[in-house]
């Protein structure tokens, strides 16, 4: 495991992909996100995941991402590469050219709408970490895709030894204290994938939150994940209820549409989303405006 791979925990932001209004990728708004997030303390980045629209990206996109975010970070944190696909052939191609551009690991969505079985889904992410010489994170968001990999089924993947870590974006804390409780002694991570109950999590032993709301609130989502991890859940509980309303607003339509709505808001990007996801309804941006205040994000 690289040393980068060993150093990843805490507030890690599944970045956005900033686009013009048609659709092309922002390069310069790239940049200055990448930046912003290294000054105000995010710990680590997800390049191209769900918040990064790895799903309308072209093959050529996904990769030119990967090796912009990685350049502008110059090794000041991690950067971990969103390479899940539906297809076990694609999810290796994309997983090796991660591992080329320099990636310090990759983040794998379970394969989702082909509905694979547990067995489909253990030999999927074993065939991944026999190709590939990089370190690799699980992904289960069974709401997103349609597939729940079972915890039994993550703690046998986890005897391989390029597979270190699972981002739960289940929300069920229970589940996680007892996927937290089932790895012990073993060489594997949590992290949350839910921003509402990550200080949670943490607090039972995950090392860190893989989060949207980090996107619009990087300082605030880095103290509390800072908190939790040392063990302070009083200070970790306070720090999160002033961003509790952004972690529910954020998904009042899918994301990315209200994180990159928000963004805008904040002047940080432009408009763009690709097809077919659509701006943010008109009735929501009020509420979200009215979020991002109370979070003290905006004035």
């Amino acid at each position: 495991m690289t040393q980068q791979a060993q150093t990843i925990q805490g507030s890690i932001v599944a970045i956005v992909t900033p686009m013009f209004e048609d659709g092309s990728v922002d390069w310069k708004s790239l940049e200055k996100l990448v930046e912003w997030h290294i000054k105000q303390g995010t710990n680590s980045i997800v390049a191209v995941g769900t918040t990064g629209e790895a799903s309308t990206l072209s093959m050529a996109e996904h990769t030119q991402v990967i090796k912009e975010i990685i350049r502008v970070a110059n090794k000041r944190i991690p950067i971990i590469a969103g390479t899940g696909a539906n297809s076990t052939h694609e999810a290796i191609e994309l997983t090796k050219e991660a591992k080329e551009l320099g990636a310090d690991a990759a983040l794998l969505v379970t394969p989702y709408y082909n509905k694979p079985t547990q067995e489909g889904l253990y030999q999927h992410y074993k065939a991944i970490a026999e190709a590939v010489d990089l370190p690799q994170i699980l992904y289960n968001v069974p709401g997103r895709t349609g597939v729940d990999m079972h915890n039994d089924t993550v703690i046998r993947l986890a005897d391989i030894p390029q597979i270190v870590g699972i981002k739960d974006a289940t929300g069920d804390v229970p589940r996680g204290q007892e996927l937290i409780e089932g790895l012990k002694g073993k060489d594997m991570v949590v992290y949350s994938g839910d921003d509402a109950t990550a200080y949670q999590l943490m607090g039972l032993g995950a090392q860190g939150n893989i989060s949207v709301t980090a996107n619009v609130a990087p300082k605030e989502m880095s103290e509390m994940c800072a908190s939790a991890l040392a063990g302070d859940a009083a200070q970790a509980e306070q720090q999160n209820n002033t961003v509790a309303n952004l972690h529910q607003i954020l998904f009042c339509e899918s994301n990315p549409i209200p994180v990159k709505w928000a963004l805008h808001e904040m002047n940080l990007i432009e408009t763009g989303i690709r097809l077919p996801l659509t701006p943010l309804a008109e009735q929501y941006r009020t509420p979200l405006r009215e979020a991002l205040i109370t979070a003290g994000v905006i004035k």
